[in-house]
């Protein structure tokens, strides 16, 4: 059913950047206003920055939603594909600019992975709940062990529900490639960033943005747009 084809893959592009589109202003509210429901300090952050992400997002969006479309061409599952895509860099664009990753996005993206998969679209459903329960428990296992070794936490509960929201779309066989992805690009841009001097021992490094990397990265390297 959510591989009925409707249309080419011209007509997947076009669906696909006619989303882009729409969704593109509701995004950038959304970016600003959700992390400020949970610290109302941010609505003093710099709005030239959050202009610079939203370029960075439309970018990226129009970018992964026309090749989403090319590839999996005009069918119900393009439109689930889409969400996952805008829902996902939406995140990682809030994360990356404030450290938030909000309930309000996380916990709906992950029922609607779980909703999509009802009919075994990316992931089959065992594995897609299976997934979600992973994806969960991994991360706070990984931040317990920590939290007893070192006495800090590191990683928040946002991340926990992050990777839960991506095992629910991407099944729980998946987990592995995009933790993995994850943490090199995380390891990546954290040297860069150190041998640049914008990041400082011990400072935080804000983990949804790579999470969400590897993420797409297992979407796209999956047999459905192989």
């Amino acid at each position: 059913m959510m591989w009925t084809q409707w249309g080419g893959a011209w007509a997947g592009s076009v669906a696909a950047v006619g989303m882009a589109l729409l969704l593109a202003r509701p995004a950038g509210s959304l970016a600003w206003a959700l992390p400020v429901e949970l610290e109302p300090e941010l609505e003093r952050r710099s709005r030239d920055r959050h202009r610079r992400w939203r370029l960075l997002f439309q970018a990226a969006a129009l970018v992964l939603l026309v090749l989403a479309g090319w590839r999996l061409r005009l069918t119900p599952a393009l439109l689930g594909a889409c969400l996952f895509i805008i829902g996902g860099l939406l995140l990682a664009w809030i994360d990356a600019e404030t450290g938030y990753l909000p309930d309000r996005l996380t916990l709906p993206l992950l029922w609607l992975g779980l909703l999509t998969n009802l009919g075994d679209t990316f992931a089959a459903l065992p594995m897609a709940v299976l997934g979600a329960a992973l994806g969960y428990t991994a991360l706070w296992a990984i931040n317990q062990a920590f939290l007893l070794s070192t006495g800090r936490h590191g990683m928040g509960y946002g991340d926990f529900k992050l990777l839960a929201a991506l095992g629910a779309w991407l099944g729980a066989p998946a987990l592995p490639t995009v933790v993995l992805a994850g943490s090199l690009l995380g390891l990546l841009a954290a040297l860069v960033l150190r041998l640049t001097g914008r990041m400082q021992a011990g400072q935080a490094l804000h983990f949804g943005p790579y999470l969400v990397a590897g993420g797409l990265f297992a979407l796209f390297t999956s047999t459905d747009f192989l």
